[in-house]
């Protein structure tokens, strides 16, 4: 079934703070629609209302035909306790659903309810569009070619146990295994490695539904998307842009200086106006000045003309003046929040940064090993493999923090880890943010550290919160926020652009580019690996490592 939804004067925003209006959308058959916009500008926001899951403040939606399916993939796929992979696929391509409401109509039709046969009949449709009928086989093939296998049905075992890269590919697999008539994904390339995105890219590119998308992932956007749709936080606006992602960047440039230069001129206009009237008002009332001191009853004629003068300034001054308010008003483009990342630099190491030498570790059925590389001072590398490959723990076994099974794992002299982990564990617990912030840096007042998080855009708001509550882009942000905290000379990130906005994205890019200490990078992002100096790439595969 091919659908269009339409989305007309939508808006929306939190308690008294307005994040769009006026929102105008259509999402047709064969559109795909980038969705972009500054963390907190509203793009989950606005996939939760297309979705029907929330409502507008304003505004109305409408879905044609009113019977078409709309999936909306969030984007932490949520683990539910007890819950297998085989119910998770179900449940997210709305195929369990659908079975639910097809029971309920049998169940109705044996009791003689009237009109259970048309709700049976509506509910059975729907069910086989979503592709109930043969979800099972298919789910069976598209595990096993993403390398979701284990001892057992891969598809039986509790969502829970999973890895994270393996909830990952779950994640994708239910993608993959959709048949939605609308798609909203929110931030889809997370945690997926090369291979993953290549496949989603493919998925996403054979669609005939219209879809729209949240992402983060330059490269996936640009290969990927048919028109972007802005957010602009600052501005207040809503902008459609036709191409794809290139294109957007070049015509939103083009656009910003115009306004720019739109509003120089305005403001250069008027200032020159509003100049001129204040000498025109300086002149008439010297005027007027001059006409009183030299009024006496033998200069009558040299008044009248001095006051003439007067009047006549006065005339100028008042048509200046109307010539100001016809003026049209340019409004100041508003600067948008920037993040201004700074990796605060601790005194350098010793030359030898970190070795692993004959390294083993197992872990389960999974074994890593044996694994033999030295880190030495000012070396910058790229960490790259797929999901599930062992960068992770390589990352743990060389600062440290996994135990060995054989081998030796050392950290050189005057080593000071930062470091981003792929969880963003530190910022996971009870404690407020504050809290799990100040014990990272006990020597910090908390009026300082207070400083510090406000200028990664986490207020008050956010400081006094649990941080297990922060959303996933806050709790990135936090991470980066420590960097700046204290001095390190080991910077170890670990999928560092997730959640990440893409302005902040580019400032961190800027930030490592002024970074001076050792680097371990382990990311997926294409563009990223493209603009980071790096000075050595090691890739990772079924717990090997090689160079090159």
């Amino acid at each position: 079934m091919t659908a269009t939804l339409v989305a007309k004067d939508l808006a929306a925003g939190h308690g008294a703070r307005s994040l769009f209006a006026g929102l105008d959308l259509v999402v047709a058959p064969g559109d795909v629609i980038g969705l972009v916009g500054v963390n907190g500008a509203g793009k989950s926001t606005l996939l939760r209302l297309l979705a029907g899951l929330d409502q507008p403040e304003q505004g109305e939606l409408r879905l044609s035909p009113p019977t078409a399916t709309i999936g909306h993939l969030p984007q932490e796929p949520e683990r539910r306790p007890g819950e297998s992979v085989r119910e998770f696929l179900a449940r997210r391509t709305g195929v369990a659903a659908a079975g639910e409401s097809m029971d309920r109509a049998a169940q109705a039709l044996a009791d003689g309810t009237p009109g259970a046969d048309d709700d049976y009949s509506l509910s059975l449709e729907r069910w086989l569009a979503l592709g109930g009928a043969d979800l099972d086989e298919r789910a069976e093939g598209v595990a096993a070619s993403l390398g979701l296998t284990t001892g057992r049905s891969v598809l039986d075992l509790p969502m829970t146990a999973l890895s994270g890269g393996q909830a990952a590919r779950a994640g994708l697999a239910s993608l993959l295994l959709s048949r939605y008539d609308v798609f909203l994904l929110d931030e889809p390339t997370n945690d997926l490695d090369l291979d993953g995105l290549d496949r989603l890219e493919n998925f996403v590119g054979q669609l005939r539904a219209g879809t729209v998308v949240v992402s983060h992932d330059r490269e996936f956007l640009t290969r990927t998307v048919t028109k972007v749709l802005e957010l602009d936080l600052a501005q207040g606006s809503v902008s459609l842009y036709g191409g794809g992602y290139d294109s957007y960047l070049e015509e939103r440039q083009s656009a910003r200086r115009h306004a720019r230069e739109e509003f120089d001129e305005y403001a250069d206009k008027r200032a020159a106006l509003e100049g001129r009237a204040q000498m025109q008002r300086s002149w008439m009332d010297k005027g007027v000045k001059n006409a009183r001191r030299k009024a006496t009853d033998s200069d009558k004629l040299g008044r009248k003309f001095r006051s003439e003068a007067s009047e006549k300034q006065a005339a100028k001054a008042r048509q200046t003046q109307r010539m100001i308010e016809r003026l049209d008003t340019v409004d100041e483009p508003r600067k948008e929040w920037e993040l201004r990342l700074e990796i605060a630099a601790a005194p350098r190491s010793g030359s030898v940064v970190a070795t692993l030498d004959q390294a083993e570790v197992r872990r389960g059925d999974f074994h890593c090993g044996p694994l033999t590389l030295q880190i030495d001072w000012a070396d910058r590398i790229a960490i790259t493999g797929a999901n599930g490959s062992g960068k992770s723990t390589l990352l743990a076994a060389l600062l440290g923090r996994l135990p060995l099974d054989s081998g030796r794992a050392s950290l050189g002299p005057g080593v000071v880890v930062g470091e981003v982990d792929q969880a963003r564990a530190l910022f996971h617990g009870p404690e407020t943010l504050l809290d799990a912030f100040s014990a990272a840096v006990p020597d910090t007042a908390p009026a300082e550290v207070r400083t510090l998080l406000a200028k990664f855009g986490l207020t008050a708001d956010h400081v006094l919160r649990p941080a297990t509550t922060l959303s996933p882009g806050e709790r990135t942000r936090a991470a980066l926020a420590l960097l700046q905290g204290r001095g390190v000379n080991l910077l170890v990130l670990d999928e560092p652009t997730n959640h990440l906005d893409l302005a902040a994205i580019e400032q961190l890019e800027a930030a490592l580019d002024r970074y001076e200490g050792t680097l371990l990078l382990v990311t997926h992002d294409r563009r990223m690996l493209e603009a980071v100096h790096t000075t050595r790439r090691v890739a990772v595969a079924d717990g090997k490592i090689t160079e090159g």
